[in-house]
């Protein structure tokens, strides 16, 4: 970039200096937020993303599988309903399993690509986007609303703002609904609504719950992120400098402006940046703008408008930037209608972004935070997986009756007395069989049939010839069959107490 031109001899349209203060940038943030409509690569993928999840939320209470809802937690019954499996408390652990998973997942995709788990399937974030989509058909785009809330009340402004309010009413309901169907059968809650016997606890659930929907996507929207979510307090310590995050290149985009002579410099000829002013100029599209020794960026002010958190990008990486893309799209636009390269606000990582300390090939690297995460993650998953597979149905144990003596000598026999506990956790009655390891064999009841989620104590004679004791305590084998299931199997050990006079007499 050679002589670069005095701002005075450049044909630009105005010479603001662009950099926000503290003081302002507070100020815009405490107002109101319109959002620009944008199209672009992100905006479908959020809506590729977001789809099939709204689709997800809002029918999988209405599908059913063995005659109950895909996915029910029961709470008065203390059971969970996913899919073909039923859970109980007894599986807390694999709960916990679940929830390290999703943490370590959240840590991997973090170190990788940032915040985009908030930008792209955070549930406040999809509402949101809803809540501003049936906002935008009502009011207008952005322009249009900001005159409307300007104008004074009349009879179009009543009618726009109380159609959208309507529409954000019925949509929290709608959700709030659905969200209790998970709970409460959905079809028996929407009788009991249409019939006007919906309970009391019912009724309060599902306006508790549509009171916070239409707050917090309809009013707080950006303040839920902002201050309200904890992710974006801790977010940047899992950052390193290979993390890929929403990025506004300096380096391109930047005018560096010499606060003395006013001419235009050059970056990397900069010496004394004390004397520099960094300027975002806009300019005519028939300016050789790199012959001017200006940036990129016209000061369009785009990306500021389309973001849904109200920040600059442009004044560097902020905690309030959940990484969804929009203001990419919006500055790519720009960038086209004007015959730009795209990429001044992109997807990159500080290691692209400073191209003069780090070669290209060493940012394809992963980082080691990301490999640890993606290690543990892999482990954690395997056993977890490993635990549900081997997961039975069926809950058994098994311990010696405390109300009889240790053992009984009837005869040529001795007997031990047991007291079984069984519980049926599948999802469908059983009918159990009851057998020991031999030598020994039952005198008592082997049969027990029970239904769904029935558990049942059921004591246990066995008996074991004088002639087979070889020590006081032997080890024998319980072995509980379904015959209802075959694949429902289960084994439980004790000990076979025998009076230590058998031993000396065998001795003698």
């Amino acid at each position: 970039m050679s002589n670069p031109l005095p701002l005075n001899k450049i044909p630009l349209k105005q010479l603001p200096d662009k950099k926000i203060s503290k003081a302002s940038h507070a100020k815009a943030s405490s107002s109101k937020v319109y959002t620009r409509r944008i199209h672009g690569f992100y905006q479908r993928l959020r809506r590729l993303v977001s789809a099939p999840l709204l689709l997800a939320f809002f029918l999988l209470p209405w599908i059913s599988i063995d005659q109950r809802p895909a996915i029910f937690l029961d709470i008065s019954a203390r059971k969970f309903h996913i899919f073909w499996l039923t859970f109980w408390p007894q599986d807390g652990l694999l709960l916990a399993w679940l929830l390290i998973i999703s943490a370590f997942l959240l840590f991997a995709v973090t170190v990788w690509v940032g915040r985009v788990w908030c930008g792209f399937s955070c549930p406040q974030t999809i509402w949101t986007q809803m809540f501003i989509w049936i906002e935008d058909k009502c009011e207008g785009d952005r322009r249009s609303r900001i005159k409307l809330d300007a104008k004074a009340w009349d009879v179009e402004k009543l009618l726009r703002k109380s159609s959208k309010h309507i529409l954000w009413w019925l949509l929290a309901f709608c959700t709030s609904a659905t969200f209790i169907g998970y709970f409460y059968d959905i079809r028996e809650l929407v009788n009991d609504i249409v019939r006007i016997e919906v309970a009391t606890d019912t009724v309060f659930w599902t306006g508790f719950f549509t009171l916070a929907t239409y707050i917090n996507a309809g009013w707080m929207r950006e303040q839920v992120c902002k201050h309200m979510c904890p992710y974006a307090r801790f977010q940047s310590v899992m950052y390193d400098k290979n993390t890929k995050v929403v990025s506004y290149d300096a380096n391109r985009g930047d005018s560096f402006i010499d606060a003395t002579s006013g001419l235009s410099l050059n970056k990397n000829s900069v010496q004394d940046n004390s004397a520099i002013a960094i300027k975002r100029l806009p300019r005519s599209a028939t300016l050789d703008h790199k012959a001017a020794g200006l940036g990129d960026c016209i000061d369009c002010s785009w990306c500021v408008q389309v973001c849904p958190v109200d920040i600059d990008i442009r004044d560097g990486l902020q905690a309030d930037c959940i990484n969804c893309g929009l203001c990419v799209d919006a500055c790519d636009s720009i960038m086209d209608k004007i015959n730009y390269p795209r990429g001044l606000i992109r997807f990159a990582s500080e290691v692209e972004l400073d191209n003069k300390k780090t070669s290209k090939n060493k940012t394809r690297l992963p980082s080691p935070r990301f490999m640890g995460y993606s290690i543990l993650l892999l482990v954690i998953t395997g056993l977890f997986v490993a635990q549900l597979m081997s997961r039975t149905p069926l809950e058994a144990g098994i311990a010696r009756d405390r109300g009889v003596n240790l053992y009984r000598e009837r005869g040529e026999n001795i007997e031990n007395v047991y007291l079984l506990r069984l519980g049926n956790m599948s999802r469908n009655a059983q009918n159990y069989q009851v057998s020991v390891s031999p030598p020994y064999y039952l005198k008592s009841r082997r049969e027990i049939f029970l239904e769904e989620g029935e558990i049942f104590s059921l004591p246990l004679r066995v008996a074991l010839n004088k002639s087979e004791v070889q020590q006081m305590k032997q080890k024998i084998v319980f072995k509980i069959t379904s015959l209802t299931d075959n694949s429902i199997a289960l084994e439980k050990t004790s000990s076979f107490i025998s009076p230590s006079s058998l031993l000396k007499d065998s001795k003698q």
